[in-house]
């Protein structure tokens, strides 16, 4: 029997848990077979063709290829759009611009913000990128720039009936004899040209002795401490050049601020004239005068304990971060030459000892980043000396950016101290007496003088030759620490500055309006210093000792007396607009109806006596109460309580007293 076939039943159907369900759901643009990305490109590579009829005649064309008499005729819409730049500005709004903010831009006492906003370039045309020029000579290429021939030469002179230009006489009718004739000239000159005699640069000499630069002159000037310059400059909002007041022209790096006006122009720089104990007060004004039309300029004294200028730095610094409200904090740089004092300045802002700070230069090895407060970030930089300085190498010691104790001939540069520093100092600084009493201007001879200090300091060598090097780095020592009066004199003020100053005065007299402004000297906005209230460490004669002017003594005291909690907590609280509570706030819920009318035995207050001090508050002023601070002491049951004979005197005393009295006391009481 041939083997039957089982059919199932139509409506049983076999279900797979397991297995995947397949959805054939139709979505929009997609089928079974295709995707909707592979769609998209069928349809472009079917797409452009001609319709053809039945006899393959074109129908329809295919795109782009429409013939002359199928197309429309179009019509490009007239807008000044189409030929030119939506950004150009007009000639006039650009001159605007330039001159409006040509000034602006260098001005030390005016911020720019949000420079990378503004077209900064069309200010200056060596940096605009349109106006340079390449020229390639001997496989280098320059750049060059190319003249205003506007301001070279003007249009009303060159043009027009007005022109003024000449045309230059040639005798050559044509390029040929052009070329022919300067060919001739050249051969001539080379003929009659004498022997030029080689360069005595090019000239290769034997090195000598005398040309070898002793290591240790360099410091201050590597590779690795300018990389942290540049890394501090990169970091800094604000810069902070701090100057030697003894020497504030000779410890000025003139070459890095002339990088950062030309390189980073958008960054202020503010000169600190630090160490102005070491010098009389009138130096120090004078030298403020002298600097500030370049840069603000603050006097400072760095000390843990009688500092000064702390106020107006911190002032001046908070307006800084007011002005870069856009940010969430500034950074500020401190920057200058070593042992100028760059990490006490930190110290003494923060009033604590947060960098390592010595006497002796290059204590700083490395920048690091210090907190003053949330919105100010300081960060000090090692000791540098520019290339620009070109110092000696005693004008390198007598700046201070070399240790003395690693000095190998420091006798040789004390004849330049000596004559930096007057006799008197010396002998006052020493104990030694004069050359010649009769003349004070009269100095030792350098040997003498140090060989005269080295028997007085008991400094000998063996068989009593006096040590004079050890006696010379002595001598350098002091000098470097600020024992020694010295000071540069400031520049003289020029006499037209002085004529514009009486002039003004004179003017401001005569309307009333009491003393005028100077004219060419400006201030710091919003800081004033009292240079007056400054504390002098070094004694100075009299001849060097000149009277302040009256607007140097003009200042708020206020400022320099902030201690560090005062200005950092200021700042610390300034984003808080919690209002402090005051005494009226804190008693405010306590009525003077719930406060019982007692006296200091505890007894009540008759109403009597209320209407008498009434009667007396009529006639003399109401007396407020003082208001005490004083905690109350916590309480308990062994306060009181008579444990262990705590109140042994107390309970003597109770007992003592008569048991009438005790009573009546009670019975007043209960009457009252």
């Amino acid at each position: 029997m041939a083997p039957t076939k089982k059919t199932t039943s139509p409506g049983k159907t076999k279900s797979s848990g397991s297995g995947p369900k397949i959805s054939l759901a139709r979505v929009k643009g997609e089928n079974f077979y295709r995707t909707g990305k592979q769609v998209a490109r069928l349809k472009m590579l079917n797409s452009g063709k001609a319709v053809r009829d039945k006899d393959g005649k074109i129908i329809q064309a295919a795109a782009f290829q429409k013939g002359e008499k199928e197309t429309k005729p179009g019509r490009v819409q007239p807008d000044r759009r189409w030929f030119g730049n939506t950004r150009v500005i007009s000639q006039t709004a650009l001159d605007h611009f330039r001159t409006s903010l040509a000034e602006k831009k260098d001005d030390p006492y005016s911020v720019l913000l949000r420079r990378n906003k503004l077209p900064m370039a069309l200010l200056d045309d060596a940096q605009n990128p349109h106006t340079l020029k390449a020229c390639c000579f001997l496989y280098l290429v320059i750049m060059t720039y190319r003249p205003h021939i506007v301001e070279t030469e003007p249009f009303a002179d060159t043009f027009g009936p007005k022109a003024q230009r000449k045309r230059p006489r040639i005798n050559a009718g044509s390029f040929e004899e052009l070329g022919k004739i300067g060919a001739a000239a050249a051969e001539e000159a080379d003929t009659t040209a004498p022997a030029i005699e080689p360069l005595a640069s090019s000239v290769a000499e034997a090195p000598t002795h005398a040309d070898y630069n002793e290591p240790i002159y360099a410091k201050g000037t590597s590779r690795r401490i300018y990389g942290e310059l540049y890394k501090v400059i990169d970091s800094s909002d604000v810069i902070l050049h701090i100057l030697d007041a003894r020497d504030p022209l000779g410890t000025m790096c003139e070459s890095v601020i002339e990088y950062i006006r030309k390189e980073k122009s958008h960054k202020q720089i503010v000169l600190i004239i630090n160490k102005c104990d070491l010098v009389p007060n009138w130096v120090t004004a004078r030298y403020i005068q002298h600097l500030t039309p370049r840069f603000p300029t603050i006097a400072f004294h760095a000390s843990p304990n009688h500092s000064f200028g702390k106020g107006s730095l911190i002032q001046l610094l908070r307006q800084f971060a007011q002005l870069h409200s856009d940010k969430k904090q500034i950074s500020v740089g401190f920057i200058g030459y070593p042992n100028v004092g760059k990490s006490s300045v930190i110290n003494t802002l923060k009033s604590n000892k947060v960098c390592s700070v010595a006497p002796v230069p290059g204590e700083t090895k490395v920048w690091q980043y210090i907190t003053l407060t949330r919105r100010i970030y300081l960060i000090d930089c090692p000791g540098i000396v520019p290339a620009s300085a070109q110092d000696s190498h005693t004008s390198t010691v007598l700046k201070g950016v070399v240790r003395v104790e690693a000095l190998p001939t420091p006798s040789e540069h004390i004849p330049a101290l000596m004559e930096r520093v007057k006799p008197v100092y010396l002998a006052r600084t020493y104990g030694l007496d004069l050359p010649n009493p009769d003349d004070k201007s009269q100095n030792w001879p350098p040997e003498a003088f140090l060989d005269k200090l080295a028997r007085m300091k008991g400094r000998l060598l063996k068989g009593g030759e006096p040590d004079l090097e050890s006696v010379a780095k002595m001598i350098l020592s002091d000098w470097v620490r600020g024992r020694i009066p010295y000071f540069v004199p400031p520049p003289e003020r020029s006499e037209e500055l002085n004529r514009l100053e009486e002039k003004k005065r004179k003017k401001a007299d005569a309307k009333g309006k009491g003393k005028a402004i100077e004219p060419e000297t400006m201030e710091v906005p919003g800081v004033k210093q009292n240079l007056g209230s400054m504390l002098q460490k070094n004694s100075f004669l009299p001849e060097d000792v000149k009277p302040l002017e009256d607007e140097d003594l003009v200042g708020e005291e206020a400022e320099e007396e902030d201690d560090a909690e005062g200005a950092d907590e200021a700042d610390e609280d300034e984003g808080k607009e919690e209002e402090e509570l005051t005494w009226n706030d804190v008693f405010d819920g306590i009525k003077e109806e719930d406060v019982p009318n007692v006296d200091e035995d505890g007894n009540d207050i008759v109403e009597a006596e209320i209407s008498e001090a009434d009667n007396d508050d009529t006639t003399r002023p109401k007396k407020e109460p003082r208001m005490k601070t004083n905690k109350r002491k916590a309480e308990n049951f062994y306060t009181n309580a008579n444990v262990k004979n705590k109140n042994r005197k107390q309970a003597a005393l109770m007992k003592s007293l008569p048991v009438g009295k005790r009573g009546e006391g009670h019975k007043r009481g209960k009457a009252s």
